[in-house]
């Protein structure tokens, strides 16, 4: 016989929703931290962020992806300048003003790594679109 269980609702760990979310989960409130966090709450939190998520996202402070974002550098590039502690958007504004030679280093490796990207990206779609006529040939004759 089979039993119905009730249906439980997705969670996750307040971990995973404060990456969902883009924020530093040490500075969210002790509630948001505590227990497991529902997939409707996350998309409540998402929909209509109450004020304390409107101010971690705007003044921070933010987790590494976001600081590396915000920077215009990579996760390892922020490492590698010594950077391994969350910043607020002050510090991350004073960064910029300031401009150390790292930073302005890994910003030069990051241009690169896009242009590369775009290179193997449109060699790839060439390579496609030629395999593409190639076949279509072959089928005609």
């Amino acid at each position: 016989m089979t039993s119905l269980k009730q249906k439980t609702g997705q969670t996750m760990k307040p971990a995973t929703a404060a990456k969902k979310l883009g924020i530093y989960l040490d500075a969210a409130p002790a509630s948001f931290q505590d227990g497991p966090v529902s997939r409707e709450e996350l998309n409540a939190l998402q929909a209509s962020p109450p004020q304390w998520l409107q101010d971690l996202r705007q003044n921070g402070p933010h987790p590494r992806p976001v600081v590396a974002a915000k920077l215009g550098v990579s996760i390892s590039g922020l490492a590698r300048g010594g950077v391994t502690e969350a910043l607020t958007t002050e510090q991350i504004d004073a960064l910029k003003a300031e401009n150390p030679l790292w930073l302005q280093h890994e910003r030069a490796n990051q241009v690169d790594v896009r242009k590369e990207t775009a290179r193997i990206k449109a060699k790839h779609e060439k390579e496609a679109a030629e395999a593409a006529t190639k076949a279509a040939k072959d089928a005609k004759a």
